[in-house]
């Protein structure tokens, strides 16, 4: 940590023993499953993330409701990582719970269509405005999928992106993540970066000069980056990005899977973009698993064409057993029919706007060279005296330390902090009463780190 966080690090390792040894006193039987589970698990998780989404240990979950949780240890939690945005919907909405009780008793799995997978493409294309929908059981192989469309319907094979979007875990997009194709996670095939390039987010230069030729079978990025705090674009730069790749025959594929949690139609609607490709997961599913992706009607007919773009037989690379499973497929149904309305969007994005002002009031009162970000349901603290444009930025502005600490901080006082790449977001089940608990908890916090020794 360094000093333009406008905090002591002394004291910042003060309270990071202070409040780790809280947390262990909070939390012996999670503490002790995790030990046990370390004989069956690596790390003793089912998912190595759950180790590393934060610097203290996880806890153990006994149940959840609505917007809160309870832990093995019998500890209440406001729930604001929200499954990094798969329970948007809260964690047991009363229609999905219903919808998957019917569908279980009726069968989960066929490898067959039922109507429900039907109601929910022609719900996605009513919001995306795209007309052909494809479904997965995650947003990663969505992606996968989507990839694999994007070279057919062209018949180019290079790939661009920005630095520091994220794609989920397909090789290529973890590569474009980790930045101008370094291959910084272990297990990855040294080819995957070869037909991809990566260049800054809201660097119109560096777009317009990657796209001068014809060579990209797509431009693959979310609308707004969300997976190093949030950062925006610049005013502009999505109308330079679709004209340019209209120009030259680019596809533009767009990953609203965080990103739907700002509108019916995500960030599409909202700023009225035009991509030829959208990709879903997470909330969609109403916590259950489920990837989409949805395409303009030029690339379904690329889609449904038995045959290469040079007349060879053969047939795109897609699908899984399990993908558009009926269980899946009644939980979305429920889950964007009657969960994710209207009126429900609006609700989250009034409790976003809240948290937002409660956070820069205790900033601004605090003194501190912080700045607020926000993305309508979704806000949080960036330590810097600047909101990053592109992931260099935001990577040389990250405190991990002070991250760390406020995510330890608030889970002692009974709140769930999002994952230290992310930032809190309320649920279309949160209230005004668990805005105000999370502002209190992190009013404590700033005055702690900011109290004299």
């Amino acid at each position: 940590m360094d000093e333009r966080a406008g905090v002591d690090p002394g004291r910042v390792e003060e309270l990071w023993r202070r409040e780790s040894a809280r947390y262990a006193r909070r939390h012996p039987r999670c503490l002790r499953l995790r030990e046990r589970a370390r004989t069956s698990m690596p790390h003793g998780v089912p998912m190595l993330w759950m180790a590393s989404y934060f610097a203290h240990p996880p806890v153990w979950i006994d149940e959840g409701h609505g917007a809160h949780f309870t832990c093995a240890d019998g500890r209440r939690f406001l729930d604001t990582n929200i499954g990094d945005k798969s329970t948007f919907c809260g964690i047991d909405p009363a229609p999905v719970v219903r919808a998957v009780q019917r569908r279980v008793a009726a069968g989960a799995q066929f490898m067959l269509p039922t109507e429900d997978a039907l109601v929910v493409a022609e719900e996605l294309a009513r919001r995306w405005r795209l007309p052909s929908w494809q479904f997965t059981l995650s947003a990663s192989q969505a992606n996968t999928e989507a990839l694999r469309l994007a070279r057919h319907a062209t018949g180019r094979h290079k790939l661009l992106s920005f630095t520091g979007n994220y794609g989920g875990h397909s090789d290529e997009m973890l590569t474009a993540f980790a930045g101008e194709g370094r291959l910084s996670y272990l297990g990855l095939a040294p080819a995957c970066g070869r037909d991809l390039d990566v260049i800054p987010f809201n660097d119109a230069g560096a777009l317009e000069r990657a796209l001068s030729g014809d060579e990209y079978a797509c431009v693959f990025t979310e609308p707004a980056l969300t997976n190093q705090g949030v950062v925006l674009p610049d005013p502009g730069f999505h109308d330079d990005l679709r004209r340019l790749t209209r120009a030259t025959g680019t596809l533009l594929v767009f990953d609203e899977t965080h990103t739907l949690i700002c509108a019916p139609g995500g960030l599409t609607e909202r700023w009225g973009l035009e991509p030829d490709v959208v990709v879903l997961g997470k909330a969609i599913g109403g916590g259950l698993p489920l990837g989409a992706y949805g395409m303009n009607a030029a690339l379904a007919a690329a889609f449904e064409r038995g045959e290469s773009l040079a007349g060879e037989p053969g047939e795109l690379a897609t699908g899984g057993t399990l993908f558009g499973n009926a269980l899946s497929m009644a939980a979305a149904r429920a889950a964007l029919t009657e969960v994710l309305t209207p009126a429900a969007y609006e609700h989250a994005a009034d409790l976003g706007a809240e948290l937002a002002d409660g956070l820069e009031t205790a900033v601004d009162e605090a003194g501190l060279p912080w700045r607020v970000q926000r993305l309508w349901p979704r806000s949080g603290v960036s330590f810097s005296e600047r909101l990053a444009r592109d992931a260099a930025e935001a990577d040389a502005d990250a405190q991990p330390e002070l991250n760390a600490l406020l995510r330890l901080y608030l889970a002692n006082r009974g709140v769930w902090e999002a994952i230290s790449t992310a930032g809190p977001a309320m649920s279309v089940a949160a209230t005004r009463a668990d805005v105000a608990a999370y502002v209190a908890a992190f009013r404590a916090f700033v005055a702690d780190v900011v109290a004299a020794d």
